[in-house]
Parts: structure tokens; C-alpha cells; sequence
């Protein structure tokens, strides 16, 4: 019988995965769907529109999965943590948020990392603890 579970790497696949979705659809550098969209010549063709759906079913994935493993507390309690992380960086003078633009990214990254431990958890409880979430 196969081992299931998840190992280190799957949860960093996962984290990778959320990070990148986040990523695509908007960042400050201007190479995300959003500018695409918006760029000259504006207005949706068959390749923005298949790209568009193809991205909102993987944040309907991504945030109905994380919403069944974390729960509303659990994100929340997530964006605490990451906002908590931040500041002891930032007192730490390891980060810097003078500019909007890195505000902007460190935001998208905590957004992301949220998305991919919510697509982790049920995975990391299940082997920590040998219950299986079930929706």
C-alpha cells in the first residue's frame, strides 16, 4: 500500500504554487494578467479571456480549499502571524516598507503563503494527528 501524506517539499510545492498564482494575477512589477489586460491595446481577446477563467478557477480552487482546511479563524489567524513575522523583521531592520511597492509585495507574499498552507493543512494535520478533514 502507497504512504500518504505529505512530505516538506509537498508543502513548499503547494506554498510555490499559491505564491505564483497571487504573482500572475497582480504584482507592483507590471508583468502580471492584470497589466496585460490593461495594456495597450486593451480589451479582452479569446487568449486573455481563456487565461483569465483558466486563473479564476485556480483561486476558486486555492480559496475553497484553504477556507475548508483553515476555517475564517485560521486564515485570519495566518495573517496575524505573517503580520506579526513582518513587524519583528521590520524592528529587526531585515525589511524595509518605506515604499508603497514593497508594501504591495510583502502583502502578495503573505496573501500566497496563507493560499498554500491552506492547501497544505489537511494533509499536515492528517499525518500529525491521523484524523482525515472530510467537506
Amino acid at each position: 500500500m502507497a504512504k500518504q501524506g505529505i512530505s516538506w517539499s509537498g508543502v513548499f510545492i503547494r506554498i510555490g504554487f499559491a505564491v505564483a498564482l497571487v504573482l500572475l494575477t497582480f504584482n507592483p512589477g507590471g508583468y502580471s494578467f492584470y497589466h496585460w489586460l490593461v495594456k495597450p491595446p486593451a480589451g479582452l481577446t479569446a487568449v486573455k479571456a481563456l487565461l483569465g477563467i483558466v486563473l479564476l478557477i485556480a483561486w476558486v480552487v486555492c480559496l475553497k480549499t484553504a477556507s475548508v482546511a483553515l476555517g475564517w479563524l485560521g486564515m485570519t489567524l495566518g495573517a496575524a502571524l505573517f503580520a506579526a513575522l513582518t513587524w519583528v523583521l521590520i524592528d529587526l531592520k531585515v525589511l524595509n516598507l518605506s515604499s508603497p511597492t514593497a508594501v504591495t509585495w510583502v502583502v502578495l507574499a503573505i496573501l500566497g503563503a496563507i493560499l498554500g498552507f491552506g492547501l497544505s493543512w489537511s494533509l499536515i494535520r492528517a499525518r500529525a494527528t491521523g484524523q482525515i478533514e472530510v467537506d
